[in-house]
């Protein structure tokens, strides 16, 4: 396997790329033109729509952060059978608007969709902001989505969409491509249970009980979440050819392993995940990139880490790099 990158934008910190409803992928895809890259999938989820293209790896953050550590693989895949689990809070015109979502990209894309499951009770979804301005959130019940899973799983299941009932949330600035996505933070959460649970890709999408399209023009950043009363089918598009997740002490020479990496991409000032420290101690190059910003305040030098994480001015300076490098 050639090296590969790695793209990371976090989730609910509200960054200036990537912080909205796939405003990323067109960064995204102008890497994967020159270099295959891994890509959480907060940079190319777009409710209705994908920036997911075949040179590129969606993989979910606790995934990610695990093959940082050297303790996984990313097998390449193509044509994943996919379950998926449905919250038993989704009210059933809700659900049914969802079930026609599911036989639409059956029929259009030809996603293997096995079937889903229902959970046998309420997750229990709550979402907020914290003082930080943060998103995060709390899942009551966890415990009937991993049983959903592992139904689904047990029926040949080889990734897992996810989608939890949330409540409407507040209005605020959002709509304008400002501010922070308030659901983002806890749909990280639930990803990150199931996939470190079953050990396979799992990815949510939230439904709303509220489905009118409304009228109003939006920031073009959050477009494609007011067009549609359903954020599935990105999930299904991404898990499509999403790479299985192997133990690390079994991986085979076609598997993408951390000796793979070539180097990672920050927002410039979210650099206090695991993530940014486990490349820095495989001496693999960490570029924070300053024309993305968060609400978060870690950057290279609150790290007192000037001299291992590079910082360019924008994400085509580092396209620049990679087209001399690799």
């Amino acid at each position: 396997m050639k090296k590969v990158s790695l793209m990371i934008v976090p989730t609910g910190v509200g960054a200036s790329i990537g912080g909205y409803a796939g405003d990323a992928s067109l960064t995204a895809q102008k890497i994967a033109a020159r270099i295959p890259l891994i890509v959480n999938p907060n940079i190319v989820n777009a409710a209705v729509f994908s920036g997911i293209n075949d040179n590129m790896f969606y993989v979910e953050g606790w995934a990610i952060e695990q093959f940082l550590k050297n303790r996984i693989a990313l097998r390449p895949s193509k044509n994943n059978k996919i379950g998926i689990i449905f919250d038993k809070a989704i009210p059933e015109n809700i659900l049914n608007i969802h079930i026609n979502t599911i036989n639409a990209v059956k029929t259009i894309y030809g996603i293997d969709i096995i079937g889903y499951e229902i959970t046998d009770e309420n997750a229990g979804v709550e979402f907020f902001n914290t003082e930080n301005g943060i998103s995060s959130g709390t899942v009551k019940n966890p415990e009937t989505l991993l049983s959903a899973g592992k139904k689904l799983i047990s029926k040949g299941a080889q990734a897992l969409a996810v989608v939890c009932y949330f409540e409407e949330p507040p209005e605020d600035d959002y709509e304008k491509g400002e501010g922070v996505d308030i659901v983002g933070g806890v749909e990280a959460v639930i990803s990150h249970y199931l996939s470190k649970e079953l050990l396979c890709p799992c990815v949510h999408a939230p439904a709303f009980f509220d489905v009118v399209i409304h009228e109003e023009i939006v920031n073009p950043k959050v477009s494609a979440e007011y067009i549609t009363p359903t954020f599935l089918p990105c999930l299904l598009l991404g898990l499509r050819n999403a790479p299985l997740l192997i133990d690390a002490k079994n991986a085979k020479e076609t598997d993408i392993t951390l000796k793979n990496l070539h180097s990672v991409t920050m927002p410039f000032n979210s650099l206090g995940s695991s993530i940014v420290l486990d490349a820095i101690q495989n001496t693999i190059p960490v570029y924070a990139i300053k024309e993305n910003s968060t609400v978060l305040n870690v950057n290279c030098y609150s790290l007192n880490k000037q001299n291992d994480i590079i910082e360019l001015e924008t994400y085509d300076e580092y396209i620049e790099l990679i087209e001399t490098d690799v």
